[in-house]
């Protein structure tokens, strides 16, 4: 049996750069979705209070930065992404000072912050959109918005044929103030989230003192929602495809070139990728220019082909753009091999860091996803009727997963509770869910609830801990006693302290800013590839694969990988072990 260091190597697919780089290139940073996280008032819903009573818990795990979701004055139409006021705390979240404490603590803590930012439309109460209603049409206030004259006889019909990603259509007509009928406007989303229009030049000028606004503040980043819709196809032409942003996929006409479109995780479409985004995101980042720091734009964009997303992490526009091509490869060695290659390629071409990400607050947990019986398939949420995940081969597949994904190069993000192994509430009765898409499809998609699900902070508590009430904005399953923090602090080989050993053995041996080149000989079923000092081995298929005598075990997804002499890797199972020995 030969040893890792003598296995052949491939060509190296990426080179390592300097541990010393800006601290985006290789930073690991974990989301906080405020309402979910932790409740300080005692009325059910997570609040900045409540954060920062709980960064500590993060900067014991050991991740670098925070991104906090919306927590500005909001009707809550959409939790948070139907914004009325950009610059201020809604009150159910509590206040500025809050925000001003919890930036304090967090740096104190060393954690940076990137709060988000909704530039494609705002709330249908935000003061423009009263505004824009009151004063008719061909008003300049009217202008900031996509208003348009409707089609058919009387102006009955839709300006185009466009469907709202939440379902239904993307027009709702207002009524004039005599009571007749007027015009229609825009909204990719829910009807009570008006789109802006991208043309205007004040809501260029003002969205870039909402930046100074924040970052007057000491925030070190924001991370941009739909930041490849805010520029529509001149004219707003009709389009024949279906469009679905819970997920990222859609169906319709295919692209010319498809040569690095390997997922199939991009919209398209004429209100999605338009160049004129580009525009925007230099004006941008030469606002961030001015202050120090290293601060950070962080692009949530559903594109393919990869070339595309690499446009939006050029030298001159964003820092990160999140890599939802990784995260929606199924569970296949070559497809994520695939992936992963073809990342490198794209993002290196234009000297960005690829920025890893397997869940968030739109999808259904990776833990859910990858117990199906399509492991690693992307349904619009899961409830009561619908396919049960095996929750316990889900778990084993996703700590698998989040090893490889915290072994490669590059920046990666951890979604709130993925750390304790949540899996997606999937028996969430109906009757219970917020999410607007739920509403709006007539409950064709289940939504994102199930995986909004508030914390479990202790398993012997009401409401796990979340709040000082027990109280929860929605239920919490029983089951989640046994994935409380307090349930697995402490406890050898628990997710909790998987992830801790992880992201600890990931700082001290630099793998973030490291390269990656593939390692042959282990099969087709097994990713193995060398970074630094260190190889990650993940087994994929359905038979154990043996690593040499001798060989030095950092950290195992699963359960004590040493067998006698050897080491065996079970199937499901990533490793990271010393490269010589």
């Amino acid at each position: 049996m030969t040893s890792l260091d003598t296995r052949p190597l491939l060509a190296q697919v990426h080179a390592p750069g300097s541990p010393d780089g800006e601290w985006w290139r290789d930073a690991v940073i974990y989301q906080v979705y405020p309402r979910s996280f932790a409740d300080a008032s005692g009325d059910g819903i997570g609040d900045l209070p409540g954060i920062t009573g709980r960064l500590g818990h993060l900067a014991e795990l050991g991740v670098d930065a925070v991104w906090l979701s919306p927590f500005y004055r909001s009707p809550q139409a959409d939790a948070g992404y139907d914004v009325a006021d950009y610059r201020d705390v809604d009150p159910l979240f509590g206040t500025l000072d809050d925000f001003d404490a919890l930036l304090a603590r967090a740096h104190g803590l060393g954690l940076r912050v990137i709060v988000d930012l909704v530039p494609n439309h705002t709330s249908d109460e935000h003061v423009w959109f009263g505004e824009a209603l009151a004063a008719g049409p061909g008003s300049a206030a009217r202008e900031r918005y996509l208003f348009r004259e409707g089609r058919g006889e009387h102006g009955e019909l839709p300006p185009n044929n466009w469907e709202s990603i939440f379902g239904g259509p993307a027009w709702t007509r207002t009524t004039d103030a005599d009571g007749t009928p007027g015009q229609w406007y825009l909204h990719l989303f829910d009807s009570r989230q008006p789109d802006l229009n991208w043309e205007h030049p004040e809501v260029r000028a003002e969205f870039e003192d909402v930046l100074r606004f924040w970052l007057d503040r000491g925030v070190d980043g924001f991370r941009i929602d739909v930041a490849h819709g805010m520029v529509k196809e001149a004219g707003l032409p009709d389009w024949d495809g279906h469009v679905s942003m819970i997920e990222g996929v859609e169906d319709g006409p295919e692209p010319a070139d498809r040569a690095d479109e390997v997922t199939g995780s991009g919209n398209r479409g004429p209100m999605f990728d338009q160049d004129g985004v580009h525009e925007i995101y230099r004006a941008w980042n030469r606002v961030l220019a001015q202050y120090t720091g290293d601060r950070a734009l962080v692009a949530e964009a559903w594109v393919e082909p990869l070339s595309r997303l690499a446009l939006y992490v050029r030298e001159d526009e964003m820092q990160q753009a999140f890599n939802f091509a990784f995260l929606a490869t199924p569970w296949d060695a070559a497809a994520l091999r695939d992936v992963i290659e073809a990342s490198y390629v794209t993002a290196d071409t234009v000297g960005a860091p690829t920025t890893w990400v397997l869940s968030n607050h739109d999808v259904v947990r990776h833990a859910s996803r990858l117990g199906l019986s399509v492991p690693g398939s992307r349904p619009n949420g899961i409830g009561v009727g619908d396919e049960q995940p095996d929750e316990q081969l889900g778990l084993r597949r996703a700590r698998a997963a989040t090893l490889l994904m915290l072994g490669l190069p590059g920046s990666a993000y951890l979604y709130q509770g993925e750390e304790l192994g949540l899996p997606d509430h999937t028996s969430l009765d109906d009757t219970l869910r917020q999410d607007p898409a739920f509403f709006r499809t007539g409950g064709a998609e289940r939504g994102r609830d199930g995986c909004r699900v508030p914390l479990p902070w202790a398993a012997g508590e009401e409401g796990f801990g979340f709040s000082p009430t027990g109280v929860t904005w929605l239920p919490q399953p029983q089951s989640w006693a046994a994935y409380a923090l307090d349930a697995q602090r402490g406890v050898a080989g628990s997710t909790y302290e998987t992830y801790r050993a992880a992201l600890a053995t990931r700082r001290a041996e630099q793998l973030g800013s490291g390269g990656l080149a593939w390692l042959d000989g282990f099969g087709p079923d097994v990713l193995a590839f060398a970074n630094r000092d260190v190889v990650v081995v993940a087994n994929l298929g359905t038979e154990t694969v043996t690593l040499p005598a001798g060989t030095q075990v950092l950290v195992a997804s699963a359960g004590e990988p040493t067998t006698g002499d050897a080491v065996v890797v079970a199937p499901d199972t990533t490793v990271w072990v010393r490269a010589t020995v």
